[in-house]
């Protein structure tokens, strides 16, 4: 398996084969990239880190490898990232989804 080499920390580019595997995974139709702020002097790199895309991404991930390590204690080695994405899709996506979308209603509903 290649992996490529890490991007700039200012912007997170996915393998491809993880990609692929969330697209074929995800049944959600895609979210559109839109900045949280309309600033006209942003940066590309900032309308990335700052659209609703990105945050998603990076809060589904934190997920996938809080698992990864949990279930890697558990069995007392190291499982892979790929071996845990697949099981978080399966076992936890739908419903943490369903909790991560009533937490921003619930948000939106204050203020």
């Amino acid at each position: 398996l290649l992996i490529p080499p890490p991007a700039p920390p200012e912007i997170f580019i996915a393998p491809p084969l993880l990609n692929g595997t969330l697209r074929q995974l995800n049944s959600r139709p895609p979210i559109a990239i839109m900045p949280t702020n309309s600033s006209s002097e942003s940066s590309p790199a900032d309308m990335v880190k700052n659209s609703s895309l990105y945050r998603e991404f990076h809060a589904e991930r934190e997920e996938i490898l809080k698992h990864k390590w949990f279930e890697s204690e558990k069995a007392g080695y190291d499982i892979g990232f790929e071996r845990a994405l697949t099981e978080w899709i399966v076992k936890h996506r739908a419903k943490w989804r369903k909790t991560r979308q009533a937490q921003e209603q619930s948000r939106g509903n204050q203020g």
